[in-house]
């Protein structure tokens, strides 16, 4: 069976409360760990919650990149969605948990658009 994506739902546990109330530094690392995993970043949106806590989304040609945090209890949810066979979502997972300084992380992979036939991945010159 093919895929057409995999989806990792991680968890952050143990964040120091300073990095994840800070918009700015978590918009940096979201988008290097997007970079890092070999993703190309189209757009970002990020905001700010008062009096505290994060949310925002890194979209990538090959899907997207979010999180929400909860700087009051030290957590992080993320999400990171890849498509296609050049991008590996685990690569950003491990990167975010050393960036948020998370004592624990919990993840999980799911694939999305399961085939029971093999799937040709567009590339850019396909589109």
């Amino acid at each position: 069976m093919s895929a057409l994506g995999r989806h990792i739902l991680a968890e952050f546990y143990g964040c120091p409360q300073e990095i994840l109330c800070n918009l700015d530094q978590i918009k940096e690392h979201m988008v290097a760990a997007a970079i890092e995993a070999g993703a190309e970043v189209r757009e970002t949106v990020f905001h700010q919650f008062c009096p505290q806590g994060v949310s925002g989304v890194v979209v990538i040609s090959e899907s997207h990149l979010a999180i929400h945090t909860w700087p009051e209890y030290g957590y992080a949810a993320v999400d990171v969605f890849t498509c296609g066979q050049t991008v590996n979502p685990w690569v950003s997972c491990n990167y975010l948990k050393q960036a948020f300084s998370a004592q624990n992380m919990s993840a999980r992979e799911i694939k999305r658009g399961i085939f029971d036939v093999d799937l040709e991945h567009k590339t850019a010159a396909n589109y």
